[in-house]
Parts: C-alpha cells; sequence; structure tokens
C-alpha cells in the first residue's frame, strides 16, 4: 500500500487535550455531586461524540443536568486549552518534517479543533485541511469523516494512513479503506492481526511506520 496521505485525529494525538478534558469533565460533575475519577471518563470520554458521551452518562447517573454538563464544558474547555495544553510528544517535529499531505479529522467542533492546534503552533500546518464532525454530521465510527478528509487531500482512502488514539478513530479508517496507525497506550488488542492495522506507541513508530509505507 503506497501512501500519499495522512489524516491525523487532534484530541490525544496531535495534542495532550484528553486528559486536560477528562479533569475538567471529572470536575463538572463533582460540582452536580456525581463521583468519577478522570481516569474513568477519559475510558468514556475518548474517541466519543460528545452527546453520545453525555447520554451515556444520563443512562447512569438519572440526576444529571446534561445541559449543565455541555454548557459547563463548552465554557470552561476553551480558555483550559488556550492556558495549559502541551503537544503530543514528538508531534510537532513529525509535522513539520512530513512530506506529503496531511490534515486533521475530529470528531470535536472547529472551534475546538482550531484552539487546541493554535495552542500548540501546529495550526499553520493544518489552517486550510480540518474535517469536523459537526461539519460533515458524520461521527467516528462512521467512516465518512476519514473519506471527507481523504477527499480534501485529493486521494481515495487507500493512498491514507490515519493516525488514531481511540478505538472508534481506528475502526472508521478501517471501515474507509485507509491504513491505520494505532497512537499511544489504547488498548488496541481488538485490532490484532488486520492488515491495515499497525500499533504506533509513539512518534518514532509512526515515522518508521511511515518510512515503509511512503518509500
Amino acid at each position: 500500500m503506497k501512501i500519499r496521505g495522512i489524516i491525523f485525529d487532534c484530541d490525544g494525538t496531535l495534542v495532550d487535550s484528553e486528559r486536560l478534558a477528562a479533569q475538567l469533565l471529572s470536575q463538572l460533575l463533582g460540582e452536580q455531586d456525581i463521583v468519577m475519577t478522570p481516569a474513568d471518563v477519559l475510558i468514556r470520554f475518548r474517541g466519543v461524540q460528545f452527546q453520545s458521551f453525555v447520554d451515556g452518562l444520563r443512562d447512569i447517573f438519572p440526576a444529571l443536568s446534561p445541559g449543565a454538563l455541555t454548557t459547563g464544558f463548552r465554557k470552561r474547555s476553551l480558555p483550559l486549552f488556550e492556558a495549559s495544553l502541551e503537544p503530543m510528544p514528538g508531534a510537532i517535529e513529525f509535522v513539520e518534517t512530513l512530506k506529503i499531505p496531511a490534515c486533521v479529522a475530529s470528531n470535536g467542533p472547529r472551534i475546538k479543533i482550531e484552539t487546541c492546534l493554535k495552542a500548540v503552533g501546529l495550526y499553520p500546518a493544518f489552517e486550510n485541511t480540518i474535517i469536523s464532525a459537526y461539519e460533515v454530521q458524520a461521527w467516528k465510527p462512521d467512516p465518512k469523516i476519514m473519506l471527507h478528509a481523504a477527499e480534501r487531500l485529493g486521494l481515495p482512502g487507500n493512498k491514507c494512513l490515519v493516525v488514531e488514539d481511540s478505538l472508534s478513530g481506528v475502526e472508521a479508517g478501517l471501515l474507509a479503506g485507509c491504513l491505520v496507525a494505532g497512537y499511544g497506550d489504547t488498548d488496541f488488542r481488538k485490532f490484532s492481526g488486520q492488515t491495515n492495522f499497525h500499533p504506533c506507541p509513539d512518534y518514532n513508530a509512526l515515522d518508521q511506520l511511515l518510512g515503509s509505507v511512503t518509500g
């Protein structure tokens, strides 16, 4: 498979936003007298459409005010990202040395994606190639978001490498016919043995994979 473009997830892949978001959500839930640790929030939150995450919590905690949780998160998360967000280790160097076109495909709204990329200095690399699920009305694991991203790069799905840290993102990439790198410390064992899937715990491993499929 000769790769000609690369599609990045944003949260937890380019920027370390998921842990900050999980801490904030844990705090917001605590303000409604609901106890959930940041680690537990992250398990439910990672790679999931925000509304689906909230709906899932409401099933568990009937007293939850979903509107207050959503409003509080939207209001307080962007300033938090602007002030405290860090890039994932190696992400900036990797993006800066790319020799193939790249884009971002995220389940988040555009304002969140742009805020996160600007906070770590990566926005110029993706200014014209951001795909938000809210704009295409397709959330991972729906492969349509990946197909939209590939189209933005002017490529078919099977010429793209998708970099994802979530199970839903990996599934979306595979369903779109892309080569997929499972980035980070997520348990990706359910995809073991699939030809188009490669675990990449860090950007060094991702760099090696990319070199082997673009030569």
